[in-house]
């Protein structure tokens, strides 16, 4: 009886704090056909220069951009977001993927990754990134991220 009203008031407690899993059933979306074709230049997954390169990138880049009808600023790159707060052992912003979660993030398509960077993902404060960065970047980043999967190492995606 106890466990049953502790899962119960558990179930509240995460409906009323507005914690949204939209991104679970979202994240299974079919890629539109513009990306659907586009994957990981061969040998990216694994190279050392261009991970660096996305690293960079990653970490770096700045953009501004409007989120329901407010100015924002993304100003330490994807880190602004994707950072891990040490004392909570989540991304910065609530929301955000965490790209060490690899049960998660192998379930992605490399290019339903690409889309996902290029267009952002809407009702959330994660931005297109297509006007920002060229083709070849936004892979950059996404070889760089798919290492958080892998204990920071870079791998081939056979998911």
């Amino acid at each position: 009886m106890r466990k049953t009203l502790f899962l119960l008031g558990l179930g509240i407690v995460l409906a009323s704090s507005n914690l949204s899993f939209a991104d679970e059933s979202e994240a299974m979306k079919p890629v539109p056909a513009e990306y659907a074709g586009k994957h990981m230049p061969k040998g990216w997954w694994t190279d050392a220069k261009i991970i660096a390169e996305g690293k960079k990138i990653f970490e770096t880049t700045t953009l501004e951009f409007e989120y329901k009808r407010k100015p924002e600023k993304v100003d330490k790159g994807c880190l602004t977001c994707h950072e891990i707060d040490k004392a909570k052992d989540a991304p910065k912003q609530r929301g955000a993927r965490d790209f060490r979660a690899a049960a998660k993030m192998n379930k992605f398509s490399d290019s339903y990754w690409f889309w996902r960077i290029s267009e952002g993902v809407p009702k959330t404060k994660m931005p297109a990134w297509k006007d920002k960065l060229s083709e070849e970047e936004r892979w950059k980043v996404v070889a760089y991220e798919h290492t958080w999967s892998h204990d920071m190492k870079p791998a081939e995606h056979k998911h």
